[in-house]
């Protein structure tokens, strides 16, 4: 069976071109034309696999390559805080202008004992992590938290286990934010 007959087929099963199917139908069409192209280009087991891997990674947005640090890689968008640079390869890395360190904002995700994920934080730890160098890749680094209820729709996190925190250390610049960072 082709690679078209094959997707198509689950993407029916599934249900992805019913008009009751989120957006419509619309998503089983756009996968579908992904398909044909890619099957039009021929690859074997071992491209084929590359070339998914490198697209996922792009299509999200994720670079290839750590990021230099260089001058070429930042925008300058402090009109909208009066002196933040922004990394234009990697969103969610900034500089400040004033002591040029750099931090990536989703460096902790709370997990909450309710299955729940945030960032923001935690016990006065924020998720957001200054860098230790460049070249840098991000690295995300899950930390269970558990929330308390302080007052009606008013709620509190604390860290679970704080040894969950020693590699997010070793890879960023141990630093407490405080909660309104």
């Amino acid at each position: 069976m082709s690679l078209i007959k094959y997707a198509e087929r689950e993407l029916r099963l599934a249900g992805f071109f019913d008009k009751d199917s989120d957006y419509e139908g619309a998503l089983g069409k756009a996968v579908m034309e992904l398909i044909e192209v890619f099957s039009k280009q021929g690859h074997s087991g071992f491209s084929a696999n590359r070339v998914v891997s490198l697209f996922e990674k792009v299509a999200r947005y994720e670079n290839l390559l750590p990021l230099t640090g260089e001058d070429s890689e930042w925008n300058d968008i402090s009109d909208l805080d009066g002196g933040t640079l922004q990394n234009n390869r990697v969103s969610s890395v900034f500089k400040e202008k004033e002591t040029g360190r750099a931090y990536y904002i989703d460096a902790i995700v709370w997990r909450t004992q309710n299955g729940g994920y945030f960032t923001g934080s935690a016990d006065d730890v924020s998720s957001r992590q200054y860098i230790k160098s460049f070249p840098f890749t991000p690295k995300t680094f899950y930390v269970d938290v558990i929330e308390e209820e302080v007052k009606k729709d008013d709620w509190v996190f604390h860290i679970k286990d704080n040894e969950q925190l020693m590699p997010v250390f070793e890879y960023y610049e141990e630093k407490k934010w405080g909660a309104t960072m």
